[in-house]
């Protein structure tokens, strides 16, 4: 890992030298020649859209001027939003949360997001993500290589399908009743939340609570689908129906 040293845009100082003074023509010339012509209507309007073309390529000029400036960094790295929120916070601070409330760390966290933000039809822009790192997330301070950008999406992978097992396997396996589970989804839930709203996603109340809901179904589909596994008895804490193991 690399400290990270932002490179200076680049600036030009440019001087234009005045134009000269032009007198508009004369009836006609001091030594008796003719007046010019003046210019058709076809040779107005080649003038016009000449100068058009122009300015349009000038400012085509000024526009890649401004993508190339802000030391080279790449326009879609400047315009990405996620982590704003988080603008002054310091990487042990984050840290510290996660490890209070989660398996992973704020680097897994962050690279996990960046790698599913700057996926490609060909893969994940892991250089430009460990190059543009400390640009990409305020949290984070030191450049990274393509390898330490891969390494911590793996853990963030290995971590989140280790957790999962242990989860799913502790809802299944009996040891916590209905109204356990419902509590444990709805504080994992709100962590989940309050790092998704950190990410700039915008939770809408009634999709809040939808999803809620759905979670909590689903938990209960699989209490009860594990006492089949189990051979188990399980009365609905609701409507108080118990519910038989399926008979093969």
């Amino acid at each position: 890992m690399s400290d990270h040293t932002g490179p200076s845009a680049d600036s030009a100082d440019g001087t234009g030298d005045s134009a000269a003074d032009r007198s508009p023509p004369g009836d006609g010339d001091t030594d008796g020649g003719a007046a010019p012509d003046p210019p058709s209507d076809d040779e107005t309007t080649e003038a016009a859209s000449t100068d058009e073309r122009g300015a349009a390529a000038s400012a085509e000029d000024a526009s890649t001027a401004d993508d190339e400036t802000d030391g080279d960094v790449p326009r879609d790295v400047r315009k990405y939003e996620r982590f704003k929120k988080m603008d002054g916070a310091r990487y042990e601070r984050v840290n510290e949360f996660l490890r209070d409330r989660t398996y992973i760390t704020a680097r897994e966290w962050a690279i996990a997001r960046l790698c599913a933000d700057f996926r490609t039809e060909t893969g994940v822009e892991m250089t430009k993500i460990g190059e543009n790192l400390p640009e990409l997330v305020p949290f984070m301070t030191d450049t990274y290589t393509p390898q330490a950008v891969n390494q911590a999406r793996y853990s963030f992978e290995e971590k989140v399908t280790k957790a999962g097992a242990t989860f799913l396997y502790g809802a299944m396996s009996g040891f916590f009743t209905a109204e356990d589970l419902d509590e444990m989804m709805y504080e994992v839930t709100e962590v989940a939340k309050f790092l998704l709203e950190v990410e700039g996603v915008d939770l809408a109340v009634a999709d809040e609570l939808e999803a809620e809901d759905k979670i909590s179904e689903v938990m209960r589909d699989v209490r009860a689908s594990s006492a089949d596994l189990r051979g188990e008895e399980v009365r609905c804490p609701e409507c108080g129906h118990v519910h038989k193991p399926t008979e093969e």
